[in-house]
């Protein structure tokens, strides 16, 4: 039998599942790699172009929600954005294996596995890496340069007419915001239009790093610094060289550990822990928040001079509400860019849903319009989004008046389920989010037939 051209990294903290796994692909792809520690993905992938990762989703002991596979799952897609990631989990852990596949995972497989299951699950995987390989090489995708989404309102306007010219420089960027207003996107744009473009552009999530591991991960460390430590390790700080380090959620630093990230901002140099020798840093700093960090400088839980190191320049992403007249154009641009994901053409709205994207209050802002864009791709018959695969029908928080503009439209969407459901109450009132007291008060208001 011959064996497919593929390079296919396994990765997983226990040897037993490495040597099983690698035993039984090599006999179907040529090369295969095996890593027990995930913080060396980033040099294989330098190194050497991977089709396929099959990553484990768990590494430390006590630590097994796997929000571990969460996070080398965005690293990956980061650095790499070619290579396909299949998921490995246990069975008790699915949710968080879905959860990877709504933010880039293929697929994911389940601990212990059948063979000939990992054996088909890797060979689509190799199909879909080829088929983007492929797509690059012929220019029918932007390969390097990522589109984003602009908009109209004056606020993202003037944010990203700042992002265009701070991007020119080198100066430090604060980027304030809700949550999901896209602060890493627009912190990735920053880098793209900068001299760093072709540099390594590395994220942190400040808010998922324990105390314990501040240091580490962001310093590195030595051989024998601490128990676990079996080799010398780069941090962050260093695997971004020369390139762009994005420390998200800056405001959840705790206050003793903001003077260690002062002190290399300040001195531009990292020193690993368990070492003496300070290492030079060219690193272009970038940071995001969505806490009031003025307010926690003034209650002293921020300090006052890493704020000022972190915000030479200081960017305001707007909410979803306070840029209403890019929902439906941006919902469109992120509809184009998630049938493009799942390989689909042609998916469209029904004509009916723009006033319910507008009305609809988004507090998980660009987040929460992807989320649930994706899902009614995934639901949706016909390559038709209706309000309904949208589930955005939230009644709740209508104000009960005849004035109401969205009367009618409540009115229209309850006709709709109650003929789709036969009549029927409880199925009507699940789909609409009602209980079935209220959708009773709905139904004698509109003066409405549920048979």
């Amino acid at each position: 039998m011959r064996k497919k051209q593929a390079q296919i990294l396994i990765v997983d903290d226990q040897e037993e599942i490495l040597f099983s796994a690698k035993m039984i692909l090599k006999k179907h792809f040529e090369t295969i790699f095996t890593e027990n520690n995930p913080k060396k993905i980033i040099s294989i992938l330098n190194e050497n172009e991977i089709n396929v990762v099959l990553l484990d989703m768990n590494y430390r002991i006590g630590f097994e929600d796997g929000r571990e596979g969460i996070h080398w799952l965005k690293e990956i897609k980061t650095l790499s954005p070619q290579t396909i990631v299949i998921l490995m989990t246990a069975f008790g852990k699915i949710d968080t294996a879905v959860e990877g596949i709504k933010i880039g995972a293929f697929d994911y497989v389940l601990k212990p596995w059948h063979n000939e299951k990992l054996l088909e699950t890797i060979d689509k995987a190799v199909a879909e890496s080829r088929k983007n390989t492929k797509k690059a090489v012929t220019g029918s995708i932007q390969n390097t340069e990522k589109s984003y989404f602009v908009g109209t309102s004056p606020k993202i306007k003037q944010a990203y007419s700042i992002a265009e010219k701070v991007a020119k420089t080198d100066a430090n960027v604060l980027i304030l915001g809700e949550n999901g207003t896209g602060k890493y996107v627009f912190a990735e744009f920053i880098h793209q239009n900068s001299q760093r473009k072709n540099e390594t552009f590395v994220h942190v999530d400040l808010g998922s790093l324990s105390d314990n591991l501040f240091e580490s991960e962001l310093f590195g460390y030595a051989k024998g610094a601490f128990t676990d430590a079996k080799t010398d390790t780069a941090g962050r700080f260093e695997s971004a060289q020369n390139g762009t380090i994005f420390l998200d959620e800056i405001g959840n630093i705790p206050l003793h550990l903001q003077s260690k990230l002062l002190h290399v901002l300040q001195t531009k140099t990292v020193t690993r822990l368990g070492e003496s020798k300070a290492r030079p840093l060219n690193v272009r700093i970038i940071s995001a928040t969505n806490n009031d960090i003025k307010a926690e400088v003034k209650n002293k839980t921020f300090r006052e001079d890493l704020l000022y190191r972190i915000n030479t320049m200081e960017i305001n992403l707007p909410s979803l509400r306070e840029r209403k007249d890019d929902i439906v154009p941006m919902a469109h641009f992120i509809l184009e860019k998630i049938a493009e994901k799942y390989n689909q053409d042609n998916w469209k709205f029904e004509e009916n849903v723009a006033p319910y994207l507008e009305k609809y209050p988004w507090k998980g802002n660009i987040r929460e319009l992807e989320n649930k864009i994706e899902r009614a791709l995934i639901l949706a018959e016909n390559n038709t989004i209706s309000v309904n695969d949208l589930d955005i029908l939230n009644f709740e928080e209508i104000q009960e008046n005849d004035e109401n503009p969205l009367s009618e439209m409540e009115k229209s969407a309850i006709e709709k389920a109650l003929f789709k459901h036969h009549g029927n109450i409880s199925k009507t009132a699940e789909e609409l989010g009602l209980s079935r007291a209220a959708l009773y008060r709905r139904i004698e208001k509109y003066a409405l037939k549920n048979g």
